[in-house]
């Protein structure tokens, strides 16, 4: 018999019983990662239902970017829990969600004329700003970019560019959404341009086209960086036939790669801003909180009601938002992001002569990534990839893979770690590397 939470228990087998008890009541289209089930966590550690401890360089993807249980933001949501939770902002509105725009209307980059709009989720994010796009042009196409990744709702997921596991058998998908190759740094942009242009000659002509979507990173996709060069061609683009430009900060946003946005590296060198942004993930830290903001005159397009969500503006994700901020602001966390990502891409190159496999280290700020490749042949190799992973998990250190070909792993560490778990988070990689060539 399984104790109830919390509860001391001696038996050494209660993640197995937990594992046999979700492969009963859920599907198995709802992948899990780990073996072992979470009990409590604080900063970037984790104890799970039998007392072991995890280093969480997950930081349940790009969710944690101030850890987990920051008591800044434990303050928050307990201080709105005593007042209310819930009222649909749609109904009874509250003030705290009109500052939480305010703010995000001042803190994304560019000083023009903004609003925002709160949602729940990435995915509603995505598709809200699509929606909003759409009123704005009175168009329907939509450009994605190949190895993308924009959410797992069937809209959402049409505009995702990985088919396993998000797209397969889950078909037909809207249409008028094209994809094109990810114009990364190291890709030629001319052959992306090359593609755009036979997107418009053979399939939808770019006066029908709403928006461009892009990752400045993708994410799922490998942590491939946009090319500050393609940056400037996307605007001059979608300047050039009236396209809305929508920069998906759901993984990139709050820190992460050493500003509060990516796409403030790419405003201080192209002077290029996006005319939506979507941001989700480590907004609210943990709590679901999404937001779209952009040009006041393209947010104000859709006609009333016809954005929203029942949840959308979660009073107790909104209070957690405010906190995020202040504690983003306070303890300076995307510039020692910045740092801590430095020192992981140091410590991985400097293993690049032990371990052949490396064949990248790449991303901005903390937003780091290694790259797998199999040295004999040059091809993907997904599986030192999940070996590196696997030997990581075995030393309790929670680590994410990614990338079209599954030979990447993502680091997204909480920027708030201390430098003694930072520091034995690395020796632990340092030996799950090693191990993984045996």
């Amino acid at each position: 018999m399984i104790p109830a939470y919390g509860e001391p228990t001696m038996n050494h087998s209660l993640n197995e019983q937990l594992q046999a008890r979700r492969a009963a009541a859920t599907p198995r289209g709802v992948g899990v990662m780990a073996g072992f089930y979470a009990d409590r966590a604080e900063g970037a550690e984790l104890w799970d239902v039998e007392g072991q401890r995890y280093i969480d360089f997950a930081g349940g993807i790009a969710v944690l970017n101030v850890g987990h249980r920051h008591p800044r933001i434990v303050a928050a949501i307990e201080t709105q829990l005593q007042r209310f939770t819930h009222t649909c902002y749609q109904v009874v509105p509250y003030e705290s969600y009109v500052a939480l725009a305010e703010q995000l209307n001042t803190l994304t980059p560019g000083t023009h004329a903004k609003k925002t709009a709160l949602f729940s989720t990435g995915a509603e994010a995505v598709e809200n700003a699509v929606k909003i796009a759409r009123a704005h042009t009175k168009r329907g196409g939509v450009i994605a970019f190949g190895g993308a990744f924009h959410g797992r709702s069937l809209f959402a997921v049409s505009l995702t560019g990985k088919v396993q596991p998000y797209k397969a058998d889950f078909g037909p998908f809207p249409p008028e959404i094209y994809h094109a190759p990810f114009p990364a740094e190291g890709v030629p942009l001319a052959e992306v341009k090359k593609a755009v242009e036979h997107i418009f000659k053979a399939d939808i002509e770019p006066a029908r086209v709403a928006a461009i979507i892009f990752e400045p990173i993708q994410g799922e996709g490998g942590f491939n960086v946009i090319s500050a060069e393609a940056v400037k061609w996307l605007r001059e683009l979608c300047d050039q036939h009236g396209i809305v430009l929508i920069a998906d900060e759901v993984q990139t946003g709050f820190g992460r790669t050493g500003k509060l946005f990516a796409m403030e590296h790419f405003f201080e060198q192209t002077g290029v801003l996006p005319d939506l942004m979507t941001i989700a993930k480590s907004l609210a830290a943990g709590t679901p909180l999404s937001a779209v903001t952009g040009r006041a005159e393209i947010m104000d397009a859709p006609a009333p009601g016809g954005l929203g969500g029942t949840y959308a503006g979660n009073p107790l994700a909104v209070a957690a938002a405010h906190a995020v901020i202040e504690v983003m602001r306070d303890e300076q966390l995307p510039a020692r992001g910045q740092k801590l990502g430095d020192k992981l891409k140091a410590r991985l190159n400097a293993r690049r002569g032990d371990v052949k496999q490396i064949a990248d280290v790449r991303g901005l700020g903390a937003m780091v990534a290694v790259q797998f490749n199999d040295p004999a042949t040059g091809k993907p190799d997904a599986d030192f990839t999940k070996r590196v992973q696997a030997e990581a998990l075995k030393r309790h250190l929670i680590l994410l893979t990614c990338g079209v070909d599954y030979n990447v792993v993502r680091f997204l560490f909480p920027l708030t770690i201390t430098e003694a778990v930072f520091a034995e988070a690395l020796d632990i990689l340092d030996a799950s590397l090693l191990a993984a060539k045996l």
